[in-house]
């Protein structure tokens, strides 16, 4: 069906308001690094966000809902993925820069999201057959590809590091869809909260085998770990809470479409802040992606196709 014109609306300005303050986690990662090791920079960021959420759940009076999600083994799932998505997010921006890193999360937010949500959860599935929603998708994809293949540091990855690459988009994509499937089950503050919480836990289990190990998580020096608390508070409380906002008004598709910020603003604040610079080739790349996802998503939104007089499948 096609959205009141207010509601979308809203959900696009909550969508990208979410892109540009996930785009900062870069930004502020690289400037606490010299001050914190990585296992620091993987633990604190989840457990200031997870506080944050807790205690806005808490307020919401839905700390009993925080509490019994302990007990689900979906909430682990969801926890495993998360710490997955920043261990990867956080591998590949130390080894081909932020930039690229953002470009292999749009590709989990603008490809995957939207194959899984119609072939796995039969949503929209009609939209997303359409030449216009694939002419979408494929721009989006060579945009991505133009961009990180500019930046010519693929070839510097170790073997290991080649993992990163698809576990970005892969992990981006199935977290944000699980998270946003139990949103509509239980209160959004609780599930995310809960999970940010759960994932500093396994983080900090994790530290023995991660640069730094436990001893870096109180070493911490207090601009860093400023920066991190910041960092927590953006990518993982108000980005979070913006995203699944845009989620529940819009649905499924149309949010993660607009993640295509999420490079457009990185280039920008990294250009800014960083200095760091691109290629032609990549600059070019970042205006083919969007113009892919702004493809796919106008096709999305159209309205609803005819549907033969038996069954029912593509109508959301």
């Amino acid at each position: 069906m096609v959205l009141p014109s207010r509601i979308r609306a809203v959900a696009i300005v909550l969508a990208l308001l979410s892109a540009l303050l996930w785009s900062t986690y870069y930004l502020f990662v690289l400037w606490a690094t010299p001050g914190a090791r990585p296992s620091a920079v993987l633990f604190y960021p989840f457990l200031f966000g997870g506080v944050a959420y807790v205690a806005w759940a808490a307020a919401l009076g839905h700390g009993r809902t925080v509490a019994a999600l302990w007990a689900q083994p979906a909430a682990y799932l969801r926890a495993g993925l998360l710490v997955g998505m920043q261990v990867a997010v956080l591998a590949s921006t130390y080894l081909i820069g932020p930039v690229d890193t953002s470009l292999l999360a749009l590709i989990g937010d603008v490809v995957l999201t939207p194959i899984v949500v119609a072939y796995l959860l039969g949503i929209g599935r009609a939209h997303v057959q359409t030449s216009l929603f694939a002419a979408g998708l494929v721009l989006s994809l060579a945009g991505g590809t133009m961009t990180i293949v500019a930046g010519q540091r693929l070839t510097a990855i170790s073997t290991w590091g080649w993992l990163v690459v698809p576990a970005v988009p892969i992990c981006v994509a199935f977290y944000f869809l699980l998270t946003a499937r139990e949103n509509l089950r239980l209160p959004p503050s609780a599930v995310v909260g809960q999970t940010a919480i759960a994932a500093a836990l396994g983080t900090a289990l994790l530290a023995p085998l991660l640069p730094g190990g436990w001893a870096a998580l109180g070493t911490v020096r207090p601009v860093p770990l400023f920066l991190l608390a910041l960092t927590g508070v953006t990518s993982f409380f108000l980005a979070q809470v913006c995203y699944f906002a845009a989620v529940e008004r819009a649905g499924l598709i149309i949010p993660p479409m607009l993640m295509t910020g999420i490079p457009v603003f990185t280039l920008l604040l990294s250009s800014g802040f960083l200095g760091l610079a691109l290629p032609w080739l990549g600059v070019l790349g970042i205006p083919v992606a969007v113009t892919g996802a702004i493809l796919a998503l106008r096709e999305e939104s159209a309205p609803d196709p005819p549907t033969p007089s038996v069954g029912d499948a593509g109508v959301r």
